[in-house]
């Protein structure tokens, strides 16, 4: 196939490509960010580079078979509050659409946020012709992702629960570098009055927190959390009758219920693990950069199970 990946961030639906055995001829990308671009330049030197999908008139491609991408969601999750297609980062969808129509490829495939407005849902629903898919990354990976994915690959069904929890994608040995020494939990950690949250399994309707959002077996004795932009980079748990309030600036962090207990960041692989990306995939850049791009882009084990529908 000749595939034109739009928004192409680390190249990973070239990894799902890979993983549902599907040759591809050649492997176009736009992509503006120097960081994620090298890091698909490293696992695939043979990826053409486009740049700004702004410029996508001046490209002059030939037989492109399939178009992928994933447009910016900033303005449509409850992340971005919502503003809408109108906004800047949300309207490159449209270039999306423009491209489509232009070079009318023999599949397309969509990937947007589930949380946005109905009336967004509908816009979009109307723009590409396609109902959406909702499939959540629970189902073959140790995180809950819902997203929605408007495709005209056919007769698409849920993947099969491969039954992977967090347990299963965590290192044996971590670097005590990702753990939080004990000095800073103490200046941390303060006494909340609030709701309280069920752990292992946290109230998910909870506005200032996401938490639990990961699967996880009722007797570990640890739990994830992560932040959502209203929670201002802070999340609570509730753990041995005291509410715990951690200020975070990155995504992801384990707690291990010990005594005390310890608290850490989630490490670059086991965020690639999360994602279904390979183990050091993002390696050629730093830590901070890793956890962005892994974090903002797809579950390849979902698109792979996409792809696999494809027929020739």
């Amino acid at each position: 196939m000749k595939v034109l990946s739009l928004f192409d961030w680390i190249s990973c639906g070239r990894i799902a490509l890979e993983r549902a055995w599907i040759q591809v001829d050649k492997y176009y990308a736009s992509e503006i960010d120097k960081y994620a671009i090298q890091v698909s330049q490293k696992n695939y030197p043979d990826i053409i580079q486009l740049w700004d999908v702004k410029n996508w008139r001046d490209w002059n491609l030939w037989e492109i078979d399939m178009i992928i991408g994933g447009s910016p969601c900033q303005d449509l999750s409850i992340a971005g509050k919502r503003a809408g297609l109108d906004w800047a980062r949300s309207w490159l969808f449209w270039d999306m659409v423009d491209i489509i129509a232009h070079y009318k490829p023999k599949y397309f495939l969509l990937e947007n946020v589930a949380s946005m407005s109905k009336e967004n849902k509908q816009i979009i629903t109307e723009a590409m012709w396609v109902e959406p898919i909702l499939i959540n990354s629970a189902l073959v990976s140790a995180q809950n992702r819902k997203r929605l994915y408007r495709t005209n690959i056919p007769w698409i069904t849920q993947p099969e629960d491969k039954g992977i929890v967090i347990k299963d994608i965590l290192e044996d040995e971590v670097d005590e570098k990702y753990y939080i020494s004990n000095k800073h939990i103490e200046a941390m950690i303060n006494s909340r009055n609030s709701k309280r949250l069920n752990l292992p399994n946290m109230d998910k309707k909870t506005t200032s927190l996401i938490a639990s959002y990961y699967k996880i077996p009722q007797d570990a004795p640890y739990i994830v959390a992560t932040q959502i932009w209203q929670s201002k980079n802070f999340w609570n748990a509730w753990w041995n009758d005291k509410w715990y309030t951690i200020k975070s600036n990155t995504w992801h962090w384990l707690i291990e219920f010990t005594e005390p207990p310890r608290i850490r960041k989630l490490t670059p692989i086991e965020c690639e693990r999360l994602q279904t990306v390979p183990d050091n995939y993002t390696d050629s850049v730093s830590n901070t950069q890793r956890y962005k791009m892994l974090w903002n882009w797809w579950t390849v084990d979902v698109i792979a199970h996409i792809f696999n529908y494809l027929k020739f």
